[in-house]
């Protein structure tokens, strides 16, 4: 399981003192080599002599006199005792990490702390620059390019920038472009930028402050604001690796190590993981620089590490770019073969002079001429691998590009099978860049094929790059063939094991193999260990491309598994039907089955996906990807139930989401799709009304069976259901075959004088359409009258005609009074209106009963109240029907999703409570317990007409507020009752010296403090001075305990009416304005919102009552008998179930959703354009002093 991120936090201290002093080493001169020109009080590490235990005197044959110092011969190794975090005193900004390590430590331990320790994100580049050290002065146009090159580069592609870390030259340069940018970028580009130093140990001034055995978290290090004091570390750069060679005031002695350190990064892969396509590139960067860059610059060359030379920034680099130039014209001999490994070319004498002649010039002072003359001409023959940078031909804008092309040029000459543009596409991707990817590669020169663009997909898809995978797709990838249900099992399995579905996914995954290892026989599942934390310290999941499965590995059923845990019933299981599953399969045969079925070769993995983009959008939003999961979503079909699917997975997903931030970015990802789902409605609403209401009904085979309107409730939308067409579409359901116009008195009158039905009181649709219809066929012939317009009527006309002619102009007319008595029955009005009828009817007949004819046993009961329980009765039949033949689901499933609405609990508690008082009142020692359950459940029924009121426009936002502020109540009461104990415990024992009687503690200690809010003081019992003489009273305990009232005690009076003024200021006037201020706060903030909480209500009002039997109890019994007989004897289906439910063929369907998919890839485009034009807007005025815009504005495609 993955380790929390708390707890990472919390131990990381104790993590690192652990560990890093076993592992990191420090070097310690323990061998005096006496310096000449210190007369023998200095060794030639640059320490005293003191400080030293022994003296070299021989070799290691004791032989002759040691003259040279050597780090590896006359230094040891000790566990370091300077690591940990650095806090630059006075600074005010983030630690910095730092370690002190040995120059012979292997890079991996290096790399790996920085990474899975230090938290340092991977590279998608590493420019280490060079040169340019000590108080050498750096150029101003030298300057300019690191600022708004160097730094503006390594945002841009996320890159490493590693330098000498030191307050001196080119790294204090570079360290200033940092401080500048951080200031003028966003948090987000910030975290891109990240500064390395690899400085010199024994060159860091300060030191001292940083040694502690057991790590400094923090170290504090003080920078002095000088700029003699040349060797400080530099405050702006996250990381530091302090180089330690045994030596102290030497440079130089960090070489070797940054070389080895540069040269492992370049084998280590982009992305999350390592899952990148290609290797991290490294590109050396000499700035100026004297004679010892040649040797730097060699020993990188030597292992193919590209170099970026800056034209006249100074010595080091004008040499060789002058080299570089005079040399390309002249031809290079080969006198003799060279040995494996190096270049078949030798220089020529008349070359080598001429390299000789400009050594001398630039560094006259040098010895070993012959050996600079040699790495120089070591260099020219990796020219290759070296690119010059011009100021005067290339701005500092064009360094990224400039970037590029180096490492390009270097991937080239390395890799032989691979072309030029592809591995230019692998950097482009790598770093991000689409604008360099669209300019350079994708301008319409080259044909890319799907074989180019295949795993530079899978790069950006992994590393959450959307814009290089619509480029991708619009240039050439399809992803048909690209995307396989193996290839999708791998992308889950590479899920960040810090996200919530990974840790969903593995819950899951942990169930399977639980019950695949106990059964498992000899040989038939692979022996798969797992690493735990302890044994690796970060965790690297299987890649996407990885090898054939077991049953030990994540599969697409723990997918399908997660799927159904957020999304519940509302659709059909995603994959069922690939594992060879069913809906009604247990949760042990599945994975039992699953199991076997991932033994033996699965066919499923081979296959394309069936609906890639769907698959691709629900991958995308259980990772919380938002700009990705738009563009799948915009790119799947079925955007408006796509952008409601999505919204349902996030708001579950946000429930169990523990981290605050995350938690808020999926609600704020939901609420956007269901913004989107409400937009793209409305465009197909104005457009076309009746495909919008196809739209909300239609069933999705991409979405499991489900519908729009299915979805919206799942997911919450209430948003979505203000809209003014799904309300339309709601009042046509609730209203029939009938006219919306027909006033509720006509319904009444018919419901209770039937033969009104008849009379054109109440009007129908059906002979408006008619009457539409009719018209359309006059219109229809007049056209192909007017089409073939007087020419003669050949056999095509003929036929023409004839088919218009045998076109039905309806369906098969049913006689006009089944169809006039259906129309007004079977309308959910008509069946809600006579609910509530009967409903007021049933509430009177229940009241009289109670009131007037509640005869006991054995007089009772009478005949009117047999007639209520015969009502009830057919109000159990409705609940019965409800709760079990209402869903094609399971039996635990529909009894789960009777039991969530609340007021099916109610009616639960109704009924009952009404069964209980039924059965105690015939018998004469229960009667009166009876009645007073009767009594009760009569509240129980009436207050459930609060949910028949929920339809009305006026009173169904009033509902939603009231309920609201029921919520504020539970809070007040709590506080309520802290007072309530604390005053009346304290009132009861000092106005009752002894009253053994519970039920005269409970009314003085809870009753009557609570009776004192509304006025109601007893002060005659109270207050001494008021006591009514006369009381018959006692002190006699024995009286008291037989019954008898006792006195009430005068000791502490005073202090009973402290109490009561002090209860009675907190409780009338604190905590009863607090309740009226959260009724005002609850008011204000749902009354701008009850219109949509009330629409959202009246969908399952409509609901409910468009599935209910026309007649209503007690003659709804009628109606059970009939669906009885009807769907579970002569088995017809339900046609009402399409007012809901719609399944539309393929080709009807195609047509809804290509008009769709249309308008939101307009509403997406429009968009994504304001985007684009307000970010250069933006970016144009944060430039320079006048508006310069760095790149041409956006246009809309």
């Amino acid at each position: 399981m993955p380790i929390q991120k708390s707890f990472q936090i919390n131990s990381k201290s104790h993590c690192c003192s652990s560990w890093i002093p076993k592992v990191i080493k420090k070097r310690v001169c323990t061998s005096f080599v006496e310096d000449s020109s210190s007369n023998g009080t200095l060794c030639q590490c640059g320490s005293g002599r003191d400080m030293h235990g022994t003296v070299a005197t021989g070799d290691c044959f004791g032989a002759a006199i040691v003259t040279q110092w050597n780090s590896c011969q006359h230094s040891s190794e000790y566990p370091t005792d300077a690591f940990g975090e650095m806090e630059f005193t006075g600074a005010g900004r983030r630690h910095s990490h730092f370690v002190r390590l040995s120059c012979d430590t292997p890079p991996p331990v290096v790399y790996q702390l920085m990474t899975s320790h230090w938290g340092v994100r991977s590279p998608n580049l590493v420019v280490s620059v060079v040169g340019g050290g000590g108080n050498e002065k750096v150029k101003t146009w030298v300057r300019e390019v690191l600022r708004h090159g160097l730094v503006r580069a390594a945002q841009s592609t996320g890159a490493w920038i590693m330098t000498g870390g030191l307050r001196e030259g080119i790294g204090r340069c570079v360290g200033e472009a940092v401080r500048d940018h951080s200031a003028a970028a966003s948090s987000l580009s910030l975290k891109k930028v990240i500064a390395v130093g690899v400085a010199p140990w024994g060159l860091v001034s300060d030191r001292q402050k940083l040694v502690n055995e057991q790590g400094s978290f923090p170290a504090r290090y003080y920078v002095q604001n000088t700029s003699l004091d040349s060797c400080c570390l530099d405050i702006n750069y996250q990381a530091f690796l302090l180089v330690d060679d045994g030596s102290v005031g030497r440079r130089g002695g960090e070489t070797a190590f940054r070389a080895k350190m540069e040269e492992y990064i370049s084998h280590q892969r982009t992305g999350l993981w390592g899952s990148g396509s290609i290797d991290i590139p490294v590109l050396c960067m000499l700035i100026a620089g004297e004679a010892n860059m040649l040797e730097r610059m060699d020993l990188s060359l030597s292992k193919n590490i590209p170099w970026l030379v800056l034209n006249g920034s100074g010595r080091a680099a004008d040499f060789i770019c002058e080299l570089l130039d005079a040399l390309s014209s002249m031809p290079m001999s080969t006198p003799s073969p060279l040995p494996e490994g190096e270049d078949s070319q030798s220089p020529s004498t008349e070359m080598r002079d001429r390299v000789r002649d400009r050594v001398k010039r630039y560094f006259p002072a040098k010895s070993e001429l012959d050996k600079l003359v040699d790495r120089a001409l070591r260099i020219y023959q990796n020219r290759d691998l070296i690119t010059v940078f011009n100021s005067e031909q290339e701005s500092p804008d064009d360094f990224d590009t400039v970037l590029l092309k180096a490492l390009v040029r270097a991937n080239k000459r390395v890799s032989s099978d691979s072309s030029e543009y592809i591995e230019e596409l692998k950097l482009a991707v790598a770093w991000n860049r689409v604008d360099i990817a669209k300019s350079e590669l994708f301008s319409g020169d080259i044909q890319w094929k799907y074989e180019d663009l295949e795993n530079s997909m899978t790069d950006a898809l992994i590393n959450d790059k959307p814009q290089f995978v619509r480029l991708f797709n619009e240039n050439g990838l399809n992803i048909l063939d690209y995307l396989t249900y193996q290839r999708l099992e791998g992308w889950y399995s590479s899920l960040p094991d810090n996200t919530l579905a990974y840790m969903l996914l593995q819950r899951r995954l942990l169930e399977r193999r639980a019950l695949a290892t106990p059964h498992k026989e000899a040989g038939s599942l692979p022996n798969v260990s797992c690493p735990t934390d302890q044994d690796s310290p970060i965790k690297r999941p299987m890649s996407p491309m990885s090898g054939q499965s077991s049953a030990t590995e994540l599969s697409l059923y723990e997918v399908s598994r997660l799927l159904w845990d957020v999304m519940g019933d509302v659709c059909q299981p995603f994959y069922y039907s690939l594992l060879e599953l069913d809906k009604s399969t247990s949760s042990w045969r599945a994975l039992k089955h699953v199991n076997k079925l991932l033994l033996e070769k699965s066919q499923y993995k081979e296959q394309r996906c069936q609906y890639p983009w769907a698959s691709l959008l629900i991958w995308a939003v259980l990772q919380n990807r938002s700009e990705m999961a738009v563009y799948f979503w915009e790119m799947a079909g079925e955007s408006v139930l796509g952008a409601l699917a999505a919204c349902k997975i996030l708001r579950e997903l946000s429930k169990m989401e523990s981290e605050t931030e995350t938690k808020l970015s999926m609600k704020e990802l939901a609420q956007k799709f269901e913004n989107l789902g409400h937009d793209v409605f409305g465009e197909c609403y104005q457009s076309n009304e009746s495909r919008s209401f196809t739209l909300l009904i239609r069933q999705s085979p991409m979405w499991g069976e489900a519908t729009c309107l299915q979805m919206a409730t799942a997911a919450d939308a209430r948003h979505f259901f203000s809209h003014d067409g799904v309300q339309s579409l709601l009042s046509q359901i609730w209203w029939g075959d009938m006219e919306r116009n027909t006033e509720v008195w006509k319904l009444v009158l018919a419901f209770f004088l039937p033969p009104v039905i008849y009379t054109k009181l109440i009007n129908s649709k059906l002979s408006t359409m008619a009457k539409t219809k009719e018209l359309s066929k006059d219109v229809r012939d007049k056209i192909v009258d007017l089409h073939w317009n007087g020419e003669e009527e050949n056999e095509e006309h003929v036929a023409l005609k004839e088919n218009l002619k045998k076109v039905p102009s309806s369906k098969s007319k049913k006689p006009y009074i089944v169809m006039r008595w259906k129309e007004f029955w079977f309308a959910p009005v008509t069946s809600f209106l006579g609910n509530v009828l009967m409903y007021f009817v049933f509430l009177g007949l229940f009241a009289y009963i109670l009131l007037l004819d509640f005869k006991p046993p054995p007089n009772g009961p009478c005949t009117l109240e047999c007639i209520l329980y015969f009502w009830v009765f057919t109000l159990v039949c409705e609940e019965v029907r409800q709760s079990f033949f209402m869903a094609s689901t399971t039996l635990y499933q529909r009894m789960k999703l009777y039991i969530q609405d609340m007021w099916n609990k109610c009616d639960i508690t109704a009924l009952s409570l009404f069964a209980l008082g039924m059965c105690c009142r015939h018998f004469e020692w229960s009667y009166e317990f009876g009645r007073s359950v009767m009594a009760v459940d009569f509240m129980v029924f009436t207050l459930r007409l609060i949910h028949i009121f929920a339809i009305h426009k006026q009173l169904g936002p009033k509902i939603i507020i009231v309920e609201k502020m029921v919520k504020d109540i539970f809070f007040f009461l709590f506080f309520l009752a802290v007072w309530i104990v604390a005053y009346g415990v304290a009132n009861q024992v000092l106005l009752y010296a002894y009253d053994p009687r519970p039920n005269w503690i409970f009314r003085r200690v809870f009753y009557r403090p609570y009776m004192h809010i509304y006025g109601h003081i007893p002060i005659h019992e109270m207050d001494a001075d008021k006591l009514e003489e006369g009381m018959e009273c006692t002190n006699n305990v024995t009286l008291i305990e037989e019954g008898a009232e006792p006195c009430t005690s005068t000791y502490a009076n005073w202090l009973v009416v402290i109490l009561l003024v002090i209860y009675l200021l907190v409780t009338n006037i604190l905590l009863v304005n607090l309740l009226i201020a959260m009724f005002s706060h609850t008011f204000s903030k749902v009354q701008d919102h009850s219109d949509t909480y009330w629409k959202f209500q009246r969908y399952n009002l409509i609901l409910e009552y468009h599935s209910r039997p026309c007649l209503a109890p007690p003659f709804i019994i009628i109606s059970h008998i009939h669906l009885l007989i009807k769907r579970h004897i002569c088995k017809i289906p339900s046609t009402k179930i399409k007012h809901f439910v719609l399944e539309i063929p393929g080709r009807e369907a195609s047509s809804v959703q290509s008009s769709i998919h249309t308008i939101s890839s307009w509403i997406y485009k429009i968009l994504e354009f304001c985007t684009s034009a307000l970010s250069w807007v933006v970016e144009t005025l944060s430039q320079s002093n006048m508006i310069k815009p760095t790149r041409p504005p956006p246009t809309l495609r």
